[in-house]
C-alpha cells in the first residue's frame, strides 16, 4: 500500500501543470496521452510518469488479491460474512489490475469496469468485513470498518451523481477510493505489530526451554 502513495506523489510531482487533488481524478496520473479531457469535468491531462503509475495500480491489485487469500484465520473468523468480504476485497484488487492495464484514455470501458470493482465491490467488502473480522480484533475496528465502508459507498454515489460538496471531482473520488486503501494499510500495520509482539514474547520461552 505504501508504494501506491509514494508513486502517486512521484507521478503528480512530474506534472508541468500542477496536479490537483480536488480537480483531477486519480486515474489522470495513468493517462497515456497529453490531451484536454472534457468529462466528467474539463481539465488538461499530461502525466509523464503514467507508466510508473499504472505499474503501481497493477502491483497494488496483486497485493490486494494475495492479502485477501493469505490472511485466513489470522484476520477473519469463519462463516459466510468473512468469505464474502474476502471475495469482494479480492475483487477490488482485480479492479486495480484492470485499471492499471487499461488507462482511461486507452480503453475507457475496461478502466471504468476496474473502477467499479474498486469503489463498488471493494467498499461493499468493507461493510461486510466489519461482520467477518475475527473476534479477537478490537470492537472499534470491526464496527469502524463497516462505517468506513458505508461512508465510502456514500461518497461513490455522490461522485457518480456529480455532487462534490465542495471537495471537487477529485476530492470526492478520493473520499470514495482512499478509505479502502487506508483500511488495508491500517490492518496490515496492525498485523505486523501483533506478529512482532508474539515473536518477542516467544523468545524468553525459547530461552527457558533451552536452559532446561
Amino acid at each position: 500500500m505504501v508504494q501506491f502513495f509514494v508513486i502517486h506523489w512521484i507521478a503528480e510531482s512530474a506534472w508541468v501543470r500542477p496536479y490537483s487533488w480536488a480537480g483531477n481524478n486519480i486515474s489522470d496520473l495513468g493517462n497515456a496521452h497529453c490531451a484536454l479531457q472534457p468529462d466528467p469535468e474539463p481539465r488538461y491531462i499530461c502525466s509523464p510518469e503514467h507508466g510508473l503509475m499504472n505499474a503501481s495500480f497493477v502491483a497494488l491489485g496483486v497485493l490486494f488479491v494475495v492479502g485477501a487469500a493469505l490472511a485466513g484465520g489470522v484476520l477473519w473468523r469463519g462463516g459466510r460474512a468473512a468469505t464474502a468480504a474476502r471475495l469482494l476485497l479480492a475483487g477490488a484488487g482485480v479492479g486495480f489490475v484492470l485499471a492499471g492495464l487499461a488507462p482511461a484514455d486507452v480503453n475507457e470501458n475496461q478502466h471504468v469496469l476496474g473502477a467499479l470493482f474498486i469503489m463498488a465491490a471493494g467498499n461493499i467488502g468493507l461493510v461486510v468485513a466489519g461482520f467477518g473480522l475475527a473476534e479477537h480484533e478490537p470492537a472499534p475496528l470491526r464496527w469502524g470498518t463497516s462505517l468506513l465502508g458505508v461512508a465510502a459507498i456514500t461518497a461513490f454515489g455522490l461522485f457518480l451523481s456529480r455532487h462534490y460538496l465542495g471537495l471537487g471531482m477529485g476530492g470526492m473520488e478520493r473520499a470514495a477510493a482512499l478509505p479502502l486503501l487506508l483500511w488495508a494499510l491500517t490492518v496490515g500495520v496492525r498485523g505486523l505489530i501483533h506478529r512482532a509482539g508474539r515473536m518477542y514474547e516467544a523468545k524468553p520461552a525459547e530461552r527457558l526451554s533451552r536452559d532446561r
